[in-house]
């Protein structure tokens, strides 16, 4: 392949902190390939909606340069802007204003699902997008997926707080995720024990339960995780025992959003997103409510979910968002397409991004997690990686 001219970037799905130092340092490497960075805004959005024209859309577009970039690893978020756009099963609803019905049919998959992957194909031809840099989780991955199956020239990059994607030990924004739970819940300890509570701390994780086993590694806590399906009895015992033993009396359980006890239904609400996914009524709240019941003691129900891919990021996730997109570029250089960057047994790597269409990583539950304790386990780490989240 030539070497590139003009090389596209987009962010998709949550934001993390972490993705500006992606962008930026894709930017740098862009132009000491001698090649013109285009930011995509608004995710795969700005693929399906963008007017390519002789004059750029602005409302979609935007020329990345070190000027324009120089400074935004400062901050977190994304640049970029982003959305949970799925091209590939789009409802009517969304379909660009502009596209005309009659091709509209041509793309209809469903009653009310079409699938614009040959849009978002002609789309990047004509804006003459040599090589596309995506940066997102498993939803954002699997359309990058579905254009290298087709030929688009795409290196992808993972990020997700919840540290599930296929393929990599590590996923930018998690380090973030578990040093502001950190924080979080040590400050809440003071009004936990002035009051004599119980604090029930929810926190991102629909399928699987790492940032909820990390955030109780690093306090101490007690946690439920969605790989687990818990006796919520045995569970208001050991808090209600934590509760007595500790001098402030209070107590500390962190929940991950998909955590469920045995006989319990948490019901979804609202339509589904352009994955798939609904809403998950707070299991905070629920099981804030049975460990009271329970107990007789007050428990109060705490979010640990948008602040935690909030603010700047932490020193790890700067580090390896900037290694990331600096490995993507590699990739690119050499002419290596298909490809996610990820961690693999403790060192940067890369893997064939069609083998991560697979399920969602989950914790290793006998490795990693005391059933009997609602807690991390801390022994047997020795050979472990650092994030003891090491692939089969």
């Amino acid at each position: 392949m030539r070497r590139p001219q003009r090389i596209g970037i987009l962010t998709g799905g949550g934001d993390v902190p972490g993705l500006n130092s992606v962008i930026k340092s894709v930017t740098y490497r862009a132009t000491e390939l001698g090649a013109e960075a285009l930011g995509i805004r608004r995710g795969w959005e700005g693929l399906t909606h963008v007017q390519p024209g002789p004059e750029l859309d602005a409302e979609y577009l935007r020329i990345l340069d070190r000027g324009s970039t120089r400074t935004i690893d400062r901050t977190g978020g994304t640049i970029l802007h982003t959305s949970r756009t799925n091209p590939a099963k789009m409802p009517r609803k969304a379909l660009p204003p502009w596209l005309d019905p009659s091709r509209a049919d041509t793309l209809q998959i469903g009653d009310d699902r079409f699938d614009l992957t040959p849009v978002v194909m002609e789309h990047i031809e004509q804006l003459g997008i040599d090589v596309l840099v995506t940066i997102g989780g498993d939803d954002t991955l699997s359309f990058s997926r579905i254009l290298a199956a087709n030929g688009v020239p795409l290196v992808a990059i993972p990020k997700t707080m919840d540290n599930d994607a296929p393929g990599t030990e590590y996923c930018i924004g998690f380090s973030s995720a578990i040093t502001r739970a950190k924080e979080l819940i040590d400050r809440q300890r003071t009004t936990l024990g002035s009051h004599e509570r119980i604090g029930v701390f929810r926190i991102f994780g629909r399928d699987a339960g790492f940032s909820a086993l990390f955030a109780a590694y690093v306090t101490s806590a007690r946690c439920v995780i969605p790989e687990v399906r818990y006796d919520v009895g045995r569970l208001a015992d050991v808090i209600a025992e934590d509760h007595r033993s500790t001098p402030s009396h209070y107590a500390i359980v962190v929940t991950a959003e998909g955590a469920i006890w045995e006989g319990a239904e948490i019901p979804e609400y609202g339509p589904a997103d352009a994955f798939g996914h609904r809403h998950k009524a707070n299991v905070g709240e629920v099981l804030a409510a049975e460990l009271s019941a329970r107990t007789g003691i007050e428990s109060l129900a705490i979010e640990l979910t948008y602040d935690l891919r909030s603010g700047q990021p932490d020193a790890l996730d700067q580090i390896v968002a900037s290694t990331f997109a600096n490995v993507a570029m590699d990739l690119v250089a050499d002419g290596v397409f298909g490809q996610m960057v990820g961690i693999r047994d403790g060192k940067y790597a890369h893997v064939d991004l069609a083998s991560t269409g697979v399920a969602a990583r989950r914790v290793d539950v006998e490795a990693m997690y005391n059933v009997e304790r609602f807690r991390p386990r801390y022994d047997g780490r020795l050979g472990s990686p650092m994030l003891l989240v090491g692939l089969d």
